[in-house]
């Protein structure tokens, strides 16, 4: 006999209902910000964008103002998706937040999709050419194997 369900986190079985995505400006990340939105509004589920300040130790040594910086590229990164769901209303709608960490870029992501009980991931594809050499974040999410994670080029 089936036990009844027991009102806890249960993955995978009505289609996703919350969908973690990675944005940091780059071209391949809005593509999957837009492809992700198109995900969330398809199943009704929440879009939780997110962007992970990274930590430049080294320009914090030599006194660069490194934590305003990346507070500016969140703050533009917000104003960019107010002005596209504002742009969208009423033909496009999708549930969403935007969250930001300080950290690596896999961490971060990590953390956020643990914390958001995320159903997927979605990030672009990485645009650096060293990573075919130690890695992209696309590649250690996948590695990790703790959500389905899709990569957008």
């Amino acid at each position: 006999m089936k036990e009844p369900h027991s009102g806890q986190f249960e993955r995978g079985t009505d289609g996703p209902k919350v969908i973690v995505v990675g944005v940091d400006g780059s071209e391949s990340s809005m593509r999957a910000a837009a492809y992700a939105a198109g995900l969330a509004r398809r199943q009704g589920a929440l879009l939780a964008l997110v962007y992970v300040q990274p930590v430049m130790a080294a320009g914090a040594a030599l006194g660069a103002p490194v934590a305003a910086v990346t507070d500016e590229i969140a703050e533009d990164l917000m104003a960019q998706i107010r002005e596209a769901t504002e742009r969208m209303r009423g033909i496009f709608e999708v549930r969403w937040e935007f969250h930001t960490f300080r950290g690596d870029p896999f961490n971060g992501l990590a953390k956020a999709a643990d914390d958001l009980k995320a159903d997927a991931v979605v990030v672009g594809a990485s645009e650096q050419a060293g990573h075919r050499f130690i890695g992209s974040v696309a590649v250690r999410l996948v590695k990790a194997g703790r959500w389905p994670v899709t990569v957008v080029p």
